[in-house]
């Protein structure tokens, strides 16, 4: 197809050369005759790949010293652990036996101690909310996530608060930091870190 656009328009040239002796006509057609058969060209088009590249946040350190990359995880998880403090808030106890992971859940408290399943965990807060009133606000949310050595998928989210509580009738505030490990959409353990504020804070 090319070679007869080519073709054609270059007997074209010449019959128009015979016939014209200025230059500045020649250098005109020169260049149309060069437009022209740029278009006649087929059409190359060009498939355009996106690569995917994930960047890695940081790793989590396995048993054996093993240092697994982390990456940004899913906001639905963020938006379940937002959930479960609410509930705490607003002392909704059935919302959260319903995120609390029906089997094997466990809670590490800052206090060292430790709450295997979720009706442990339930009597624990009803008396501790009648106790101490608590209330949290939140000041960060961080879902991510890493697959294991056996190819396991692992959700966590790490978020921060400021918590304040009576105690023995004075007011305390503490910060608390909480890991919460997610598995199909509940929360299956978490362990929870605490310091007391300072007055300033």
């Amino acid at each position: 197809m090319v070679f007869f656009c080519i073709l054609d328009f270059l007997t074209c040239t010449l019959r128009v050369t015979i016939k014209t002796k200025n230059k500045m006509q020649k250098i005109i057609l020169l260049l149309f005759i060069v437009g022209i058969t740029v278009s006649c060209a087929p059409e190359q088009k060009t498939e355009m790949t996106h690569e995917v590249v994930l960047n890695s946040i940081g790793y989590d350190t396995s048993v054996d010293g093993t240092k697994m990359p982390l990456y940004g995880g899913s906001m639905s998880t963020i938006e379940l652990v937002e959930n479960y403090v609410k509930a705490h808030n607003d002392r909704d106890l059935e919302a959260i036996r319903n995120i609390n992971a029906v089997e094997n859940f466990k809670v590490w408290d800052a206090t060292g101690q430790v709450i295997e399943g979720s009706d442990a965990h339930i009597a624990f807060l009803t008396e501790w909310f009648a106790q101490t009133n608590p209330q949290w606000k939140g000041n960060y949310v961080i879902a991510n996530e890493y697959t294991d050595k056996e190819g396991q998928l692992q959700q966590w989210v790490t978020s921060g608060y400021d918590l304040t509580f009576t105690e023995g009738g004075t007011e305390v505030k503490v910060n608390q930091v909480l890991d919460a490990l997610i598995v199909n959409g509940k929360i299956q353990m978490f362990y929870v870190n605490q310091r007391i504020m300072t007055p300033n804070e």
